[in-house]
């Protein structure tokens, strides 16, 4: 079930070369609906890099295997969300 959000229409620039990837890859899903979901995206990578930014202030900085781990663990996560996304498949208690 979708739960009925609030929405305000803004007006961006963005390159045109990008734009037309963009539209593209965005097709079914609308041009509002795929940037919505890529600004979401962003703001979670950027909670998780301050998440990360205090983590090495508390405890020290990643070595280069915990952070090649790391990387590798958000690829697969990205790619199974993609996975997700392409199917439409995701199970009750699962996020899309």
């Amino acid at each position: 079930m979708v739960a009925c959000l609030a929405t305000k229409k803004v007006t961006v620039t963005i390159p045109e070369d990008l734009l037309d990837e963009i539209r593209a890859e965005a097709a079914e899903r609308g041009m509002s609906a795929y940037v919505a979901e890529a600004l979401r995206l962003k703001r979670d990578r950027d909670r998780l890099r301050e998440l990360s930014d205090w983590l090495q202030e508390e405890h020290g900085p990643l070595t280069e295997e915990e952070r090649t781990t790391a990387f590798k663990e958000l690829e697969g996560l990205d790619a199974e969300h993609e996975r997700r996304r392409a199917t439409g498949s995701h199970g009750a208690g699962e996020a899309a």
